[in-house]
């Protein structure tokens, strides 16, 4: 979805192929290695809370083969990366090495917003940096991007926050209330796409307030999702999608 998502960003933005091209290369390299590797740490744990959804802890595939095929997809990464141009590539790079700083070691923290927050704030910063304009976005679609990381890594944390506590996974969301944490992902993710509709010149039209109330549907959809169901993510990747879309038809890249 990620890659999906910023690809059509930067198709939108001007980017044309060969650049288009390896900014997807680039980008699924990246997801690739930091699920992978997420996966790896997270395979005891995994299999002690009976994930039924994760090959590794069911022992569907090995732990070398996971760990091999995340450490070529981190190195194809690289190279992926930098043929985007310097800004490009050290921007993108930076953000997947937030994201598996997050793996690592700081979902265990208070700061396991953070590595959300820059990872997502920086991708319209790559996608900006690879069309004709060649310059940064506006503050507030960094801003926009990173408010909604944080919303969507509570709602990757919902579906799993009672195994999260029970083994010790605790970062910033396992340390809130359930209630808590409900309200904050929904905010987050609203908040993000107001700022996509407030953000830009001229006053929102009609159909802008529309795309917002449906975007507030699917985020109350995403905080609200049964304990241990899986609806949580999903929903707040939809709100992802429709905040590119809002962005692409109000065509805010003047």
């Amino acid at each position: 979805a990620v890659t999906m998502l910023t690809t059509v960003l930067a198709a939108a933005a001007g980017a044309r192929m060969p650049i288009l091209g390896l900014l997807t290369a680039a980008v699924l390299a990246g997801q690739l290695c930091v699920g992978w590797t997420n996966d790896l740490v997270d395979s005891d744990r995994d299999r002690a809370v009976g994930r039924i959804d994760k090959p590794l802890a069911l022992d569907l595939v090995s732990a070398p083969a996971v760990r091999a095929a995340a450490v070529a997809a981190g190195v194809s990464c690289v190279p992926l990366s930098l043929g985007l141009g310097t800004a490009p590539g050290l921007a993108h790079l930076t953000a997947v090495g937030g994201a598996l700083a997050y793996d690592l070691g700081l979902k265990r923290t208070w700061w396991s917003w953070a590595p959300y927050a820059v990872s997502f704030g920086l991708l319209p910063v790559v996608v900006w940096l690879v069309s004709p304009r060649e310059t940064l976005p506006p503050t507030w679609m960094i801003i926009a991007g990173a408010v909604l990381g944080i919303g969507a890594h509570g709602a990757n944390v919902l579906p799993d926050y009672a195994g999260d506590r029970a083994t010790g996974a605790l970062g910033l969301p396992q340390r809130l209330s359930l209630t808590v944490l409900r309200i904050g992902t929904a905010a987050a993710l609203m908040t993000a796409l107001a700022l996509l509709i407030l953000g830009p010149a001229g006053s929102p039209q009609p159909w802008e307030w529309a795309a917002f109330g449906a975007g507030a549907g699917l985020a109350i959809l995403s905080a609200a999702g049964p304990a241990g169901g899986r609806t949580s993510f999903p929903a707040a990747v939809a709100v992802g999608a429709l905040a590119v879309a809002v962005l692409v038809a109000r065509s805010a890249w003047g």
